[in-house]
């Protein structure tokens, strides 16, 4: 329930006092005497779905646009006409419990910080999330995200361009992109310095290993789910009043993290490297951006005045369409990383049941390592199989036997060099037990 307080303008006393009876709404009436063309302050009541209906037809009676409105939460309303304008907008609006366009463009500004602060916190979620996917820990990974001040500039976007606010849009869109590069400039530069003063000791190779990175260098299809759910739930959040905070978290981790494997990734010097997570940075910012906006429409969000509803139905169509394409065109990358990844997985499943059928029956097949190459289709360049036989013994022939079937199994690239072999290099060690 909401408390609104409306400054009424000289000579439009009586007819908005009269709206109010009309709509049974109980309401207190104190006389203004600062002399600003005002004739008297009204307080009143109101169910949360009702706000925006009320004080539009308070607008068409006589409140101009700049005047004096507030709209607040109100704890507890003990009246029964009060109780009866609550069942009469529970039976109007069935199915929506969202809040006035007004608060829902206050809710949305509040949420895009200073930008001072947004810069400032942008780069210590940067920091963090880059310690902890270097320290292979979640929780700080987790820790990055709930700092992450990313949630505002998503939902100020959205919620400009369905009311047509243009400041408000263009600003949520000047601080994604800022934001974005900000925080992988600050991670590239942390990282750099982990590595240039040894304090992260490791080789490209071993980085790339950890759980934490090793994750995100090769996003599949389901990681455009989490994007698509963030949006959907900010933008329930933002329209409905409830807070913010949990969405915010969900929004940063489908960003937060693979923004720090960019920075990783240029900090070591692997260019390619850094496809994946930046392909996945820029499908979750343009998902998020892309429901969002389709939710808050279609929840009924237009702008104040009738006639700038076709604009801002343009604008948003347009912006769907844009952000539609470009989605499409970059998901067709997760769409190969799922392919590539059951491609694969196939191939070496099929590989090592070849070579344990080679193999007789006093060796054992000890180990198996398969090395890719190409984005987002891999494709594998060099098989390492590691035979194990028992002390005394001859060490099997099978590379004239294992080869082929391994060259013939293996998915080949595409384009000009679709007809390249598979490297197999074949390793022996004596075993006690080939067997175990």
């Amino acid at each position: 329930m909401r408390l609104v307080q409306v400054m009424v303008p000289t000579g439009k006393r009586d007819t908005i006092l009269q709206t109010l009876d009309e709509e049974g709404i109980d309401y207190a009436v104190s006389d203004e005497t600062s002399g600003r063309g005002y004739t008297a302050l009204v307080s009143f009541p109101l169910p949360a779905q009702a706000v925006e209906p009320v004080l539009e037809q308070l607008r068409e009676v006589g409140i101009e646009r700049d005047a004096y409105t507030v709209v607040v939460d109100a704890e507890t309303v003990v009246s029964k006409r009060f109780q009866d304008l609550e069942e009469k907008y529970e039976e109007e609006n069935e199915d929506s419990n969202r809040i006035a366009r007004e608060e829902l463009a206050a809710s949305a500004g509040e949420l895009a910080p200073p930008f001072s602060s947004f810069l400032l916190m942008t780069i210590v979620s940067a920091v963090v999330a880059t310690a902890g996917v270097l320290l292979d820990s979640p929780a700080v990974v987790v820790g990055s995200m709930v700092i992450a001040p990313l949630v505002g500039p998503a939902m100020s976007t959205s919620v400009g361009t369905v009311i047509d606010d243009r400041e408000m849009a263009f600003k949520g869109i000047k601080l994604q992109v800022i934001g974005v590069t900000i925080a992988i400039a600050a991670a590239a530069v942390f990282a750099t310095l982990l590595r240039v003063l040894g304090i992260v000791p490791m080789t490209a190779e071993e980085v790339f290993a950890l759980g934490e990175v090793h994750e995100r260098l090769a996003p599949d299809v389901l990681s455009l789910v989490i994007a698509l759910g963030a949006g959907a739930a900010g933008a329930a959040a933002v329209s409905t009043g409830v807070s913010a905070a949990l969405v915010g978290v969900m929004i940063a981790a489908a960003l937060v993290p693979p923004i720090a494997v960019v920075g990783v990734a240029l900090a070591w010097g692997e260019p390619v490297a850094m496809l994946g997570p930046l392909v996945l940075v820029l499908v979750n910012i343009l998902s998020i951006n892309f429901v969002a906006l389709i939710v808050l429409w279609q929840m009924g969000y237009r702008p104040r005045l009738w006639f700038r509803e076709d604009e801002a139905r343009s604008t948003t169509v347009s912006r769907v369409a844009a952000i539609g394409a470009i989605l499409l065109l970059l998901s067709s990358v997760l769409v190969g990383v799922s392919y590539g990844t059951y491609r694969t997985s196939t191939f070496e499943q099929e590989t090592e049941q070849v070579i344990m059928s080679e193999l007789p029956a006093d060796a054992s097949l000890v180990s198996m390592h398969v090395e890719y190459e190409g984005f987002p289709f891999q494709t594998p360049s060099r098989v390492i199989v590691t035979i194990g036989y028992p002390p005394g013994g001859t060490p099997p022939d099978l590379g004239d036997d294992i080869r082929p079937l391994i060259d013939e199994l293996a998915p080949k690239p595409l384009g000009p060099l679709g007809s390249q072999h598979v490297t197999v290099e074949i390793r022996y060690i004596v075993v006690d037990d080939p067997r175990r």
